[in-house]
């Protein structure tokens, strides 16, 4: 009998732990928030992870996973496949070393066929003669659970580098060649890519990098990962980040609330078409501000002005700056 009472208190036990333990607090917020996909659908998410939460992104395997689509202006609009090591099926594509090599990563609950990939695709072949490399990570990102697609993007970031290096050894093509650009998760992925090839990309651009989860986040953008980096803000401090990440920082309109947009996702979104009007037109002209706090208020008088985004790095560069846009196409006020 009294060995059947201490098993019925063990089991008393056992029941009243949680059965998926936490494991870690993305943020010191609120657990569970509303996060807005691409379409615009609200998604109540978890910002705690627990234990499932880390298997379900152990299974995701990014070197086998990831999907590399090639544009160029000789296939604007149907993508040639990539796969890493195998150097036959790079040779009948028509990928050249000899030209710029531009790699777009999407965010969360994105894909090939995201707005990201469509509005930059074009404006960059438009813009310059260069390679377009999409990479498709949907198979990590995909998920509604937003710590899994959270803690996909650094082994997603590790892989696409790998990717990146054996391309540069089996063509002769070199960091220098690189402009890496990525928005919201994809945002800090870019810089997760360009510390893991040691730093050297040339440009590397993050538009609106995410901001659950990631403000104490050592793997964040950072404005060493590439030689000149430069971040685009436009919902700070909701889905995209506050402070700065880069060498430049800009913040049009305040980085907060975007004209002609009404929803956060819309600001959200606004970055990558601001990215795509500057590599067509330029016109985005910021002015430099003494700190992040006085580019979301407009108060910027120092001496130095900017452009923001465009198919050159501005290496050497470096300061916080503000601008402002249209309500619709042109954005451009310069």
């Amino acid at each position: 009998m009294e060995g059947l009472v201490f098993l019925l208190f063990g089991l008393a036990v056992v029941s009243a732990l949680p059965h998926d333990p936490i494991i870690r607090k993305l943020d010191s917020g609120l657990r569970f928030q509303y996060m807005r996909g691409p379409d615009g659908t609200p998604h109540l998410v978890d910002l705690w992870g627990t234990v499932e939460d880390l298997a379900k992104a152990a299974r995701y395997n990014p070197d086998r996973q990831n999907v590399y689509h090639l544009f160029t202006r000789q296939n604007p609009t149907v993508s040639q496949p990539l796969l890493i090591g195998s150097e036959g099926l790079l040779g009948i594509t028509n990928y050249s070393p000899n030209r710029r090599t531009v790699v777009l990563v999407h965010g969360w609950l994105d894909s090939v066929t995201s707005d990201f990939n469509s509005v930059l695709v074009p404006a960059f072949l438009s813009a310059e003669d260069v390679n377009v490399i999409v990479v498709d990570w949907s198979a990590g990102a995909g998920t509604i659970n937003y710590f899994t697609a959270l803690a996909n993007t650094v082994p997603s970031g590790e892989s696409v580098a790998r990717f990146i290096t054996w391309l540069n050894q089996a063509t002769g093509a070199v960091p220098a060649m690189y402009h890496l650009v990525g928005h919201s998760l994809g945002g800090h992925q870019v810089g997760i890519i360009g510390r893991n090839v040691g730093g050297q990309i040339a440009y590397i651009t993050g538009l609106d990098p995410a901001f659950p989860g990631w403000n104490t986040n050592n793997d964040k953008f950072r404005p060493t990962d590439g030689v000149y980096t430069e971040v685009i803000h436009t919902n700070v401090g909701l889905l995209g980040y506050m402070a700065t990440l880069a060498d430049a920082d800009f913040y049009p309109n305040g980085g907060l609330n975007m004209p002609g947009c009404s929803t956060q996702e819309c600001d959200h979104l606004r970055s990558f078409y601001y990215m795509g009007e500057s590599l067509r037109t330029g016109g985005f002209t910021g002015q430099r501000c003494l700190s992040y706090l006085t580019a979301m208020t407009g108060n910027c008088h120092l001496w130095g002005t900017l452009r923001m985004g465009g198919l050159v790095p501005k290496t050497g560069q470096s300061g916080i700056y503000y601008l402002e846009t249209n309500a619709s196409p042109p954005f451009s006020r310069g």
